[in-house]
């Protein structure tokens, strides 16, 4: 891909565009064969089920920010510690999570987050 710092700035950008709350702001990022993945859940595979998948999370709350506390970067790899934050009406509901990147040429072929499934269910009003 080029350098750490390219890849670290591409995370980072792809990250500062869930502020637009629009899920097809971050297709650009993707290659047309990335894997997401939720890691309490099932994959999304493809470009169109990541987006999609995407699209009915934005569609769960009002906005979505994701706030980088550490981020590490080697070769096309990269790790970020962050608080995934949703906005739904008077409910503000930050999620602690750990993702990581795999880039190719220049985009994101793979990203996997970890977080507690029980402390995502309970922050997103599941009980």
């Amino acid at each position: 891909m080029g350098s750490e710092q390219d890849a670290e700035r591409l995370v980072r950008d792809f990250c500062a565009a869930f502020a637009k709350h629009d899920a097809e702001a971050v297709r650009p990022f993707f290659t047309d064969d990335v894997v997401y993945h939720n890691i309490p859940m099932d994959p999304a595979v493809g470009i169109d089920a990541a987006v999609g998948f995407l699209a009915g999370f934005l569609a769960m709350c009002d906005r979505m920010e994701f706030d980088i506390k550490h981020l590490a970067a080697s070769g096309d790899v990269v790790l970020t510690e962050r608080v995934d934050t949703f906005y739904m009406g008077d409910v503000v509901a930050p999620l602690p999570v750990m993702g990581v990147f795999e880039l190719r040429d220049g985009k994101i072929s793979a990203w996997r987050d970890y977080f507690d499934m029980a402390q995502a269910t309970k922050a997103l009003g599941g009980g």
